[in-house]
């Protein structure tokens, strides 16, 4: 159920898409008797999908695509074809936490780190604060995200087993929409499956969303810098990406 309006960024579609929209988006997928799949791009995503055709493809096959990083607005801004707004998936996924506590449905949570002998998997402490947040949320089943890949059949049947509505993956781009992909036509249950990066870090309290004014002023990048300085090889794909945009632009590309 893809939409015919998608705009290119480097050649990568995005939906120009609100929230709101993406929400409205969200409830005719979970409708539809297949497991549609989400993506969340960034501009890094862009970047390495505008150089990886197999990860191009697989963006480019998803149901919805929803514009997650202050680098994507700037970047329609520049090719002419701006974005209302952005859309981060960290947002989007509290929106479908209440949607589908709304309409009585499941969401399995998949990924990230497992248990220590000091606390739960991340999974399973990001599903305890949704449910303290959303009481009527039905959390299905929970899962670390280390395994092999011969490990997935079983995953799989666990996640069906479950019943599960929806599934967030959190294994990182693009491990997260692969595995989507590469399972979609096994899951039964699943309606809508969305790779989710860091949000269940975000949910379970193991990671810190950066404050309100980050936010608004689309420089979460520049306190993940401030948290984390090791990131810098990353933080670097913005400037990278953003000077790929103007040249483009420039050359009528």
């Amino acid at each position: 159920m893809k939409e015919s309006n998608r705009i290119e960024i480097l050649g990568i579609p995005v939906d120009p898409v609100t929230q709101e929209e993406a929400l409205g988006r969200f409830r005719r997928l979970m409708e539809a008797p297949e497991c549609s799949l989400i993506v969340t791009p960034n501009s890094e995503i862009v970047l390495n999908a505008s150089k990886d055709p197999e990860l191009k493809a697989l963006i480019t096959s998803a149901s919805l695509i929803i514009p997650d990083g202050i680098g994507l607005v700037y970047a329609s801004r520049i090719i002419g074809k701006p974005l209302r707004e952005r859309v981060t998936g960290v947002d989007f996924l509290t929106a479908i936490l209440k949607e589908l506590e709304s309409r009585g449905r499941s969401i399995y949570l998949l990924g990230s780190k497992p248990a220590s002998e000091e606390r739960p998997s991340v999974a399973q402490l990001a599903g305890e604060a949704m449910k303290k947040a959303y009481p009527d949320l039905k959390i299905a089943g929970t899962r670390d995200g280390y395994f092999k890949r011969d490990d997935e059949e079983a995953i799989v049947r666990q996640i069906n087993e479950s019943g599960a509505d929806f599934l967030c993956v959190a294994l990182g781009s693009p491990k997260q929409e692969q595995f989507i992909a590469r399972n979609a036509s096994a899951l039964v249950t699943v309606r809508g499956a969305m790779g989710v990066g860091g949000s269940l870090d975000v949910w379970a309290g193991t990671v810190r969303r950066a404050p309100e004014f980050y936010q608004k002023y689309g420089l979460e990048w520049l306190f993940r810098f401030i948290q984390e300085p090791s990131r810098y090889k990353r933080m670097a794909q913005l400037p990278l990406f953003i000077l790929k945009v103007l040249t483009t632009a420039r050359d009528g590309r």
